[in-house]
């Protein structure tokens, strides 16, 4: 491909447009999960400010949350901002690691009932019967998708924050 584009680069150095073809098609799985696990996130997080009754204020006391009123807006925000790092590839491990527990606060209220068969504390269930391990799997997919998909970001990208040396201390440390 970098030999079609420049002829006389892949003449000069064989290896090194080998070893760029080779870490691109490496790399290509890692962008698809971040592709998938953005847009579902950023796509999630806009619907809670564009539909509000069917996954904003109303969903999130209907499921027992405290303080549906904020708590929408911040999660609706987080998942925006953190499905765009994630697309951008900014920040994206930090971004994964607080999608993580979006996620699986979701599944925690909104799934884990049907896999019990019975309300959590004050989380109810949402869906009649039937319960069990084959409802909750197919009900609980996406969020499971999202969950591993998460992982696999912040594997591949590891946390920044609180990483960065200060201007005060040397490159060498």
């Amino acid at each position: 491909m970098i030999g079609r584009l420049f002829p006389y680069s892949a003449q000069a150095f064989p290896e090194k447009c080998k070893h760029r073809e080779t870490r691109m098609r490496r790399n290509i799985p890692m962008i698809l999960i971040r592709v998938v696990v953005g847009l579902v996130f950023l796509t999630e997080g806009i619907l809670k400010f564009l539909q509000p009754a069917e996954l904003g204020v109303n969903f999130f006391s209907s499921i027992g949350l405290p303080f549906p009123q904020y708590l929408v807006p911040a999660v609706g925000c987080i998942e925006i901002f953190g499905g765009a790092a994630i697309l951008v590839n900014l920040y994206a491990g930090d971004a994964a690691f607080v999608l993580l527990f979006v996620a699986l606060a979701a599944l925690v209220t909104t799934k884990l009932p049907i896999l019990i068969g019975g309300p959590i504390g004050p989380f109810p269930v949402k869906r009649p019967p039937p319960y069990g391990m084959l409802i909750f799997l197919h009900e609980a997919r996406i969020e499971l998708c999202m969950i591993f998909g998460s992982i696999a970001v912040l594997l591949d990208s590891g946390l920044r924050f609180m990483r960065r040396k200060q201007w005060w201390q040397s490159r060498n440390e």
